[in-house]
Formats: structure tokens, C-alpha cells, sequence
């Protein structure tokens, strides 16, 4: 889909009754602009453009292999793109000095699907370690912001803790702590409940929300998790390998209840019942 259609698809649902950008009097956090990656021949994303504003929970849906991860990774600078731009918080992610990206990752943290735990690490260390690398606060100070970030996630007194020693959802809560010790004003989830329990997963999307609600942290999900989808995201754009990009976005409800598109209908009505 190139810049073009994706507009005409935006509005398109516009008129159906759902709202393709959140209306807003702030400056976006996030924005990405015709994006285009390829993996070889293949092109996996083509001008993909969307804005993401401060204190938002946007979830990244689509099929497998629709481009979720492959945006993802575009968008933290993992992986360089073919075209297009992505600035987060002013910043151009795929242009950036030495110095301007400690600033971004200052800025941003991430939950990968595995957790990303340094097995040999205590649960302590492996929060404590972006403090260690990105600033030159005393031990003391270290331990403390340690001890508050677990408790916030709900491992008060896991500190000694190895990651083989907690559950998967613990480790999970462990890897959200790491995320969040910086304070970045971005967190980016990348399957949060993958392999968890109905239970745990709900209970980690209510930290999620917590999370927003008392630091206004804006948070990219990319997900296919309908609960988790409904719960606790504010916004949506949903993608779809044959467009190569986004072809509906709104909230959840104005998806699943006004958007015509057969895809998007699938999706939103293969297992969420009310």
C-alpha cells in the first residue's frame, strides 16, 4: 500500500465513524513517516506513516507475518529501513550522533517477548544494569531505584532472585522493571503476554495501565491478544501482509464495530466475545 492508499484507507474509516489520528492539541511522540523496509526482494512495510502522542497505549495488531515485528524493530533502530523516517521525541531514529542516541535510549524502553533476562544476573542486577550503563548514580542510589521499580511491578524482596527461580510472568514483571528504571517516556512491548496464562496476562496488563496512569508513559504493544487489545489499549492500527502496511486504525471498539473491511472483521471477531 503506498502513501496514497494509505491515506484513502484512513479516510475511508474516517467516514464510517472511526478517528484514523487521535485528536490532539500536543505534539506527537512518536512519528513515523512513509516507511518502507525490505528484507532482500521482499518488502515487508511499504510508506507506512502513523503518529503515536504522549500518554498514548497504541497496540500494533495484524496476522502473523503482517510486519508487527519487522515495525518494531524499524522503529528502535534494530534493524535499518529502506525508506521512510521514524522520530521519537524529535529525534530521527536511522540518523542519529553517538550522543543523540544515549539520549533516545534514555528515552525508550523496551519488553522484548522473551524478557531478554541475563540468566546469570540476579533480578537486582539485571534492573540495576541500564543504571549502570547510562548513568553514574552511586551504588547506594542504584539499590534504592532498584528496590522501587520491583516493588512497582510487584517483586518486592525478589531482588536476590535468579531468573530461573521466577515464573514466567515474574520474569516478564522483572524484564517491565529493566524497562521502566530509566523512566523513559516510551516503553515498547513486544508480545507482553506471550506464554502466559489468561491470569498473569490479565494481571500484567493491569501494571501496564497503572504504569500510564501514574507516569503517563506512552506505550507501543505489538500484539494479537484480544483481551489484552481491549483492556488497555487507547489506540490501534492493525496490519496486513498483502498491503504491505496499515489498513484500519482507530480504537478497539471503533474497529471491531464500524470497520467494514472483512480482515479487520476477522480479526476482531475470531474469539472476543462480549
Amino acid at each position: 500500500m503506498n502513501a496514497t492508499n494509505n491515506k484513502a484507507a484512513d479516510q475511508s474509516f474516517a467516514s464510517e465513524g472511526g478517528s484514523p489520528e487521535a485528536t490532539s492539541k500536543t505534539s506527537p511522540i512518536i512519528r513515523v513517516q512513509d516507511l518502507t523496509v525490505r528484507y532482500g526482494e521482499d518488502t515487508i512495510l511499504q510508506d507506512v506513516s502513523f503518529e503515536v502522542f504522549p500518554g498514548e497505549i497504541m497496540a500494533v495488531l495484524g496476522r502473523s507475518g503482517c510486519g508487527k515485528s519487522t515495525l518494531f524493530k524499524a522503529m528502535i533502530g534494530l534493524i535499518e529501513s529502506t525508506d521512510g523516517t521514524v522520530f521519537i521525541d524529535g529525534i530521527m531514529v536511522h540518523a542519529m550522533s553517538d550522543e543523540e542516541n544515549d539520549k533516545m535510549l534514555r528515552k525508550v524502553g523496551v519488553l522484548f517477548q522473551s524478557g531478554a533476562l541475563f540468566t546469570s544476573m540476579t533480578v537486582a542486577e539485571n534492573v540495576a544494569f541500564p543504571l549502570r550503563q547510562f548513568t553514574r548514580l552511586p551504588e547506594k542510589n542504584i539499590g534504592q531505584l532498584v528496590k522501587i521499580k520491583l516493588s512497582q511491578v510487584g517483586l518486592a524482596g525478589r531482588e536476590h532472585y535468579l531468573p530461573a527461580e521466577l515464573s514466567g510472568g515474574m520474569q516478564k514483571r522483572a524484564a517491565l522493571a529493566r524497562a521502566m528504571v530509566l523512566d523513559p517516556k516510551i516503553l515498547f512491548f513486544d508480545e507482553p503476554s506471550a506464554g502466559l496464562d489468561p491470569v498473569t496476562s490479565a494481571e500484567l496488563d493491569e501494571t501496564i495501565l497503572n504504569i500510564t496512569q501514574a507516569l503517563g508513559t506512552t506505550i507501543i504493544i505489538i500484539t494479537h491478544e484480544l483481551e489484552s487489545i481491549f483492556h488497555v489499549a487507547s489506540t490501534v492500527i492493525m496490519l496486513d501482509a498483502e498491503e504491505r502496511g496499515i489498513i484500519a486504525r482507530g480504537t478497539p471498539d471503533e474497529l471491531k464495530r464500524n470497520c467494514s473491511d472483512i480482515r479487520v472483521q476477522q480479526f476482531f471477531r475470531r474469539s472476543f466475545h462480549e
